[in-house]
């Protein structure tokens, strides 16, 4: 008798396979890679033994990653590529120009950093860590691998998520899924701990912060709101303590200094900060090519000069919480995540700010990469994802253009994903035949004031009386957040779409810019919406009556009545062009009191002509 072998869903068929899956914490600073193991998520080692890997590739006589390329960073920092990621998915004009970097000026869109080996993307630089990562981790799993978990922060657009899979995809990985870096820790915590209720992850990495709100219940992972900013991180502090040396030695502009000296100077800065969360006191004993620095720097100096930057991150943290619809007093834990958080003046500002210890059980550099691992375990098929639900947000509202140069919200931010939802929508001239459909993205009410993301056109629409068609425009945001754009004519089934990605994404300054701008000027947009309204219902009543006068206007109006409704179109078409709303609606409703009966007859006129040759017994 034949054997049915039978699986829950998502998991193995065969009850003693294992599929080999990695979680990997794509860093500004430092990549690590992790994996379920004997039941246990665990980072693991190079051939060295070291578990952190530096996120640098060197561009020399060979291509070398990680520790070694570091090594070279001092000695040719021009082709020693560091802190990629904040280029991840942005355009050559966003491309940060003070960097030590040389950058082709004939790339047209995606920044190309000009090497000894040519000009790279900062796409391929990645892949290049990627692949560094996956040869470790086959190296001590013992095999290939099925897929992996790779992390963003939480507030990378479409255009950086997008940037990341492809650099996944050169490296020769199957991304499992894109996971948000505070929602890989929560993972992690929300398994080890079994915690339930509100959690803040604070993350705070080499190049870049995000703040999450979660809610953690019965196993569901809930991301209540995100915030954060893609230009804020260790690299910063560390900045502020190069000023500080080059105050102490009298230098007021590092534009004096030699790319290798400023390279110098960076590493120099970045030792500093590690040795003032240890010790009240460091001497500085820096000299390289000429520049000589001998001074003292206290720990207090440091939280003074660190102060600003924090305050900024409590900005964000307060933000957070209020797009959660939540009180400090509701949050129950903090999680702490990121190499950066290790600085006790980081530690202190946010327990202070939260009036409450934070949780720092498992290692902040580590504890990403093991909250993907679990999660990529999850989905290679070795548990039943029965045994967690995991459910990110949209960071920004996504919407489509209408008549007028108006926004409507298809998707409002902070919204579940992944997440599908779809608004009909109709033409507005008589006969049109084609649509376009503008996806947008932003929070204001006006086209001008979002982000275009993209355009596409849906033809072959059939031709109807303006309204007739049914147009079903379709949003779905898959859980990597990438979105895909359908549009459908619903009594023909003509469909187009578009998969989005924007050749660059948004800076977390224009991100920030847009929720200000949104909350600033509620009651303007609110005024410009109306405005807007009432210009595109002018307009469609013009072309109602326009249309109707050319096709019985002679038949059915006496001179003297026509005339007047006439007068009344050309009074609402003046009163159209300017601003002002009230006017603008008194000239729409003389129009249609002028028309009443001209309406009436035509409406009599289509009666009659439908029901002729036919029996009124017949429409009972």
């Amino acid at each position: 008798m034949a054997v049915l072998q039978s699986a829950e869903p998502g998991e193995s068929t065969a009850p003693h396979e294992h599929r080999l899956a990695v979680g990997i914490d794509l860093g500004t600073t430092n990549s690590l890679v992790a994996s379920v193991r004997s039941g246990v998520a665990e980072t693991l080692p190079d051939e060295a033994g070291e578990h952190i890997q530096p996120s640098v590739v060197h561009y020399g006589e060979t291509i070398l990653v990680g520790r070694e390329a570091e090594k070279l960073a001092i000695q040719d920092p021009k082709n020693t590529l560091q802190s990629i990621k904040r280029f991840m998915g942005r355009s050559l004009q966003d491309a940060d120009k003070s960097s030590l970097y040389d950058f082709d000026a004939n790339s047209e869109s995606v920044p190309r950093i000009i090497t000894r080996q040519g000009s790279v993307t900062p796409i391929e630089v990645s892949a290049k860590i990627l692949e560094a990562l996956k040869l470790q981790a086959e190296r001590t799993l013992g095999d290939e691998l099925t897929g992996a978990v790779v992390t963003v922060p939480a507030y990378f657009d479409d255009a950086q998520r997008q940037a990341t899979k492809d650099a996944a995809k050169i490296a020769g990985l199957h991304v499992l899924r894109l996971l948000n870096e505070p929602t890989a820790a929560a993972i992690a915590y929300g398994l080890d701990s079994k915690e339930e209720g509100n959690i803040v992850v604070f993350d705070l990495g080499g190049g870049t912060f995000d703040v999450s709100v979660l809610r953690l219940h019965k196993g569901v992972f809930e991301v209540l709101s995100t915030a954060g900013d893609t230009a804020l991180g260790g690299d910063d502090f560390d900045d502020l303590l190069l000023e500080l040396l080059l105050e102490k030695s009298g230098i007021s502009t590092t534009a004096s200094l030699s790319a290798n000296t400023l390279r110098a100077l960076k590493t120099e800065a970045k030792s500093l900060k590690e040795l003032l969360s240890e010790h009240d006191q460091v001497k500085v004993d820096f000299s390289y090519d000429g520049l000589s620095i001998k001074t003292d720097v206290t720990k207090q100096q440091f939280n003074e000069l660190s102060d600003g930057l924090l305050k900024k991150a409590l900005l964000i943290c307060r933000k957070a919480i209020r797009d959660a619809g939540i009180d400090l007093a509701d949050i129950n834990n903090i999680v702490m995540v990121g190499g950066s958080t290790r600085m006790p003046v980081v530690r202190e500002k946010v327990s202070d700010f939260f009036k409450r210890p934070v949780l720092i059980n498992i290692d902040p550099d580590k504890v990403v990469a093991i909250g993907a691992a679990i999660q990529a375990d999850v989905l290679a098929g070795n548990k039943s994802q029965g045994e967690m639900l995991l459910l990110d947000v949209l960071p920004l509202s996504l919407g489509v253009e209408t008549m007028g140069g108006l926004v409507e919200k298809i998707i409002p931010r902070n919204t579940t994903i992944p997440v599908a939802k779809a608004q009909e929508f109709t033409t507005f001239k008589d006969g049109q035949t084609a649509m376009m459909v503008h996806v947008l993205q932003g929070e204001r009410d006006l086209v001008d004031d979002c982000r275009s993301l993209a355009k596409f056109e849906l033809r072959g629409i059939p031709a109807m009386v303006a309204g007739a068609a049914k147009i079903r425009i379709t949003y779905q945001v898959d859980a990597d957040g990438l979105l895909n754009v359908s549009a459908q004519e619903l009594q023909s089934g003509i469909q187009a779409e578009i998969q989005v990605k924007p050749s660059f994404g948004l800076s977390e300054d224009e991100v920030t810019t847009m929720l200000k701008a949104s909350q600033a000027n509620v009651q303007d947009d609110v005024r410009a919406r109306s405005l807007r309204e009432q210009k595109v219902e002018a307009q469609r009543v013009i072309i109602a009556i326009d249309s109707a006068l050319a096709a019985d206007g002679d038949t059915l109006l006496s001179d003297e009545e026509k005339q007047k409704i006439v007068e009344a179109r050309e009074n609402l078409y003046k009163t159209s062009q300017a601003d002002n709303e009230d006017v603008i609606k008194e000239a729409i409703e003389l129009c249609e009191q002028v028309s009443a009966d001209y309406v009436a007859r035509r409406m009599d006129q289509n009666i009659k002509t439908a029901m002729a040759g036919h029996n009124i017994e017949e429409y009972k």
